[in-house]
């Protein structure tokens, strides 16, 4: 069992955006940041319920499979969940529709108290108030000895790199600049120093660079 996450990021190490709007809830620049996944076939057959088999493959529709591969359990913060954006809102059952691709429990950090939710596909919304180390427990157990994915956001990820618990982290680095915004890498100087770290570019331009933990860490 690894315990992985995966997260995008902007040239400049931002993993959020800021033009959001009302009108506009995710902003012009969450799409420019994510284009790439999300012109997969991996993104739009197991997100958009698209069975048509479009979509892009190639490097970045491998690491899109990859994404979903052999996960059993997810970790999430409220953020990811969209509880800031709904604080109020006893209705609100996230950004994915009837049915998220995650089909998996999901473990939502929040100190918002809400009860679980079934949906349909398999996934199971807990939401709860834990440290990395405990959420990670009950995620293991949960998991049926397959992966746990840390799904983020980035402050959600840099808690659990910071506590050592990560063994494989892929970043997926967009050339853009963002220039605001969570940066990914406050407070992980030397990360790399516990890791074997390997990259390769896609055909869309985006950089894959792939942290996994080394067997003397």
């Amino acid at each position: 069992m690894t315990v992985r996450a995966d997260l995008n990021i902007s040239l400049d190490g931002y993993a959020t955006t800021t033009d959001q709007t009302p009108e506009n809830p995710f902003g012009s620049d969450w799409g420019r940041l994510v284009d790439a996944y999300t012109a997969t076939r991996t993104f739009r057959e197991r997100v958009l319920h698209d069975a048509s088999g479009d979509g892009t493959s190639g490097v970045d529709e491998s690491y899109a499979q990859g994404y979903f591969a052999e996960v059993g359990a997810e970790i999430m913060g409220a953020g990811m969940f969209g509880l800031h954006n709904f604080p109020q809102d006893p209705d609100w059952r996230g950004w994915w529709g009837a049915e998220p691709p995650f089909r998996v429990p999901v473990f939502v950090l929040t100190h918002t108290q809400r009860p679980s939710l079934n949906m349909a596909g398999g996934t199971r919304f807990e939401f709860l108030s834990a440290t990395p180390v405990d959420v990670l427990d009950l995620a293991r157990a949960a998991a049926g000895g397959k992966d746990v994915r840390i799904g983020g956001g980035p402050t959600v990820v840099r808690d659990f790199l910071k506590a050592g618990l990560i063994d494989q982290f892929h970043v997926g680095i967009t050339p853009i600049l963002l220039g605001r915004g969570i940066r990914l890498w406050e407070d992980l100087r030397e990360l790399e120093s516990g890791y074997t770290v390997s990259s390769e570019v896609a055909e869309s331009g985006i950089i894959h660079v792939t942290f996994t933990r080394s067997a003397q860490a």
